[in-house]
């Protein structure tokens, strides 16, 4: 997507290297760890062969089977606490409170709101953010994050559900339309965290101000909270599959803007190597 004879100083290669690079006076680029430095290293050699796109894809495909793989251990770890009855006897007593501030007009609202998060509302609106982001800054970059981060968070729930096969609430508390799949994780949940955080990730990359960056977070933040609490509300999942998904999602959006700052790393490294 990019076309270096007509891009500006905002797009393609060097938009990436010259406004993603910084975050807050952050420098992405520079890392602290000797883990972080090994993972540059390797990310720079496989650059050399195949390319700065393949790189990051191959980081987040590897990111990917880690993040399957903490989901699972999340998933048992989750169903211990589940077992004996920790966070878990907050379920409940919050449904019982959400169901004591039901009215007919909040539940038409919420129900209105939560197929935002859906199977339908969210990818659309995934898509359209993608298709204007890679538009606008003329890369693919935003194209293969949005996607990676949506697909991560999709096999999570996927595979989590038939996996664990908690039960939902019983329908008498739940407000139609009912849903009938496993209730851990929660999947809206999981895919608004994720999707709004990636969202947030590439528009705090471009902000100048730390007002806009702290409203970017804030509005990303309150998706986020309200769309998993109004699965709750509704009786469609009990609070410990809203805050395990939330987990989850975090620890994936970790692992996504990890593979980003590799990307940058090396785009960098090579744009200066270009330069001189």
């Amino acid at each position: 997507m990019t076309t270096e004879g007509r891009e500006t100083p905002e797009q393609g290669v060097r938009g990436e290297v010259q406004q993603d690079r910084f975050v807050a006076g952050q420098d992405l680029t520079r890392w602290k760890s000797p883990i972080g430095r090994a993972l540059a290293s390797a990310a720079q050699r496989i650059t050399t062969f195949l390319g700065p796109y393949a790189a990051l894809i191959i980081t987040l495909a590897v990111g990917l089977v880690i993040a399957v793989a903490l989901a699972a251990t999340f998933g048992e770890v989750y169903e211990s606490v589940v077992d004996a009855d920790g966070v878990a006897g907050l379920d409940h007593p919050v449904l019982e409170a959400a169901k004591a501030v039901r009215s007919p007009a909040l539940d038409a609202v919420t129900t209105a709101y939560t197929n935002i998060g859906g199977t339908v509302g969210m990818p659309l609106i995934a898509v359209a953010i993608m298709i204007f982001l890679a538009v606008r800054r003329k890369s693919w970059t935003p194209v293969i994050l949005m996607l990676a981060a949506g697909l991560g968070s999709l096999l999570m729930t996927i595979l989590g559900k038939p996996l664990f096969g908690r039960t939902r609430p019983d329908l008498s508390d739940a407000i139609p339309p009912y849903e009938h799949s496993a209730s851990f994780p929660s999947g809206h949940s999981l895919n608004s965290i994720v999707i709004a955080g990636i969202v947030a990730y590439l528009v705090i990359l471009r902000v100048k101000t730390a007002k806009a960056r702290v409203i970017t977070i804030v509005v990303a933040s309150v998706f986020a909270l309200t769309m998993g609490l109004s699965r709750v509300y509704l009786g469609h999942h009990w609070l410990t599959d809203v805050l395990a998904a939330w987990a989850l999602g975090i620890a994936w959006l970790s692992l996504v803007i990890t593979a980003h700052r590799l990307y940058l790393t090396v785009r960098t490294r090579h744009h200066k190597a270009v330069l001189s």
